[in-house]
C-alpha cells in the first residue's frame, strides 16, 4: 500500500479543486441525495452514510446552508431519484479504468462513456472483466493539525480502529482500511472527535502499469475527460502515478 496516496489523491492535485469547484459540489449532492434515499433517511444522527456524505461534502467547502438544502430536496416528494452504476474498460496500453456514476438516466451515460473510450484509443468492457485487478478499501483523509495528542496515541488507536495502512504526506495523514472496517474508522474518528476532509471507499490497484512520461499524460487526459461527466462520480485507473509523473502535475 506504501505510496499509494499519491495514486489515491490524483483527483485532489494542485489546482484540480479550484479548477472543479462546481462539479465536486455535484458529486457532494449527489452522494447526500443517494445517502437520504438509500442509508436511511435525513437525520444524519441516524444514518452513518449521510455522516459521511455530509463530511465529505465539509471537505470540498460546501457552505452549510447548501448542505442543508441538499438534504432536504433528498427528503422531499420531488427528489432526484439516481442510480448507482459502474463501468469497466481499457485505456490505450492496457491501462485498466473503473468508473462509478450516479445518474439518473442509464442510457445517457452508458452512451457518454462508450463515446468517450472510444473516441480516446479505449474500450468499454464487460462488468466484472476488472474488477480482480483492484481491492475496494476505506481511505480516509485528515489534517494533520486537527489532531491534539501525541501522534504514536493516536496511530493506535487508528489500529483499534481498523487501519492497515498510515501514511503521513506534508501536512495531511492517509488512512486506509479494509472495505468492511470503513464504519469501524468512522466511528472511532467521531470518538476521537475527528472529522476528516474526506472519507470514501475507493478501488486501490493491486498492481500499477508504468508507463513513458506523454503516454501517461494522456491517459490523465482521458481520466478528465471521465471526470468532466457530470453523470461520473469516480474514476480509478492503475497506471503507475510516477515522482516524474507527480512533479509535471505540480507545474499545471
Amino acid at each position: 500500500m506504501a505510496g499509494h496516496s499519491k495514486w489515491a489523491n490524483i483527483k485532489h492535485r494542485k489546482g484540480a479543486q479550484d479548477k472543479k469547484r462546481a462539479k465536486q459540489f455535484t458529486r457532494a449532492i449527489k452522494e447526500i441525495s443517494v445517502a437520504v434515499k438509500d442509508g436511511g433517511g435525513p437525520d444524519p444522527e441516524a444514518n452513518p452514510a449521510l455522516r459521511n456524505a455530509i463530511s465529505n461534502a465539509k471537505g470540498v467547502n460546501m457552505p452549510k446552508d447548501t448542505i442543508e438544502r441538499a438534504i432536504k430536496k433528498a427528503s422531499g416528494a420531488e427528489a432526484d431519484n439516481y442510480e448507482l452504476v459502474t463501468f469497466e474498460g481499457y485505456g490505450p496500453n492496457g491501462i485498466a479504468i473503473f468508473i462509478e456514476c450516479t445518474t439518473d438516466n442509464t442510457n445517457r451515460t452508458v452512451a457518454s462513456v462508450r463515446s468517450i473510450f472510444s473516441k480516446n484509443g479505449g474500450s468499454l468492457g464487460t462488468n466484472g472483466s476488472l474488477e480482480f485487478l483492484f481491492d475496494r478499501k476505506g481511505v480516509f483523509t485528515i489534517d494533520r493539525e486537527s489532531i491534539a495528542r501525541n501522534m504514536e496515541e493516536f496511530e493506535l488507536e487508528l489500529i483499534e480502529g481498523g487501519a492497515t495502512t498510515i501514511e503521513k504526506e506534508d501536512d495531511v495523514i492517509y488512512v486506509y482500511t479494509d472495505f468492511t472496517d470503513f464504519g469501524s474508522m468512522n466511528a472511532k474518528l467521531e470518538e476521537l472527535d475527528i472529522e476528516p476532509k474526506n472519507a470514501e471507499l475507493q478501488r486501490i490497484p493491486l498492481n500499477t502499469v508504468e508507463l513513458p512520461l506523454e503516454d501517461a499524460k494522456k491517459i490523465l487526459q482521458l481520466i478528465d475527460k471521465f471526470e468532466e461527466d457530470d453523470d461520473v462520480q469516480n474514476v480509478y485507473h492503475n497506471m503507475e502515478m510516477t515522482d516524474e509523473l507527480m512533479q509535471e502535475l505540480e507545474k499545471e
